[in-house]
């Protein structure tokens, strides 16, 4: 029972580096979601992505999720009409980010609410290992 319950433990703490993994990508993208190139030649911010994978802890013989790889978005850049800009091109249009603030928000909470859900199953099975012990004692 007690490797059970650590192994929920990997589990659920493996999930959460995940999960601040991705916030902290996100937090990135929102942050540069304004960004603008100084000079045409230039390209905007370029927004990031995370994947994650399956591994196995090798030591409990379990499946544990860990960031794959962090890449980037290769959707096309939005163009603003700005000709006062110094990023802008000899139309008078400036790239702008491919960053969706709206759906970064949406990512963040869904982030946060996995989170949120591996520290209550870490949790749990401390409440459960807690119980276990003092009915050993």
């Amino acid at each position: 029972m007690a490797d059970d319950l650590i192994s929920s433990f990997r589990v659920s703490a493996a999930g959460m580096k995940a999960q601040g993994a991705r916030l902290r990508v996100i937090i990135q993208n929102i942050a540069n979601a304004d960004s603008l190139p100084s000079d045409p030649s230039k390209k905007p911010y370029q927004r990031q992505t995370i994947t994650f994978k399956n591994e196995v802890d090798r030591e409990l013989g379990i499946e544990v999720v860990k960031v794959g790889k962090i890449g980037k978005d290769r959707s096309e850049f939005a163009k603003r009409f700005d000709p006062s800009h110094p990023g802008a091109d000899n139309d008078g249009y400036v790239l702008t980010p491919n960053v969706n603030k709206l759906v970064e928000m949406t990512d963040m909470r869904e982030a946060q609410r996995s989170y949120e859900a591996n520290l209550s199953a870490i949790r749990t099975s401390r409440s459960m290992l807690n119980k276990t012990l003092e009915l050993l004692r």
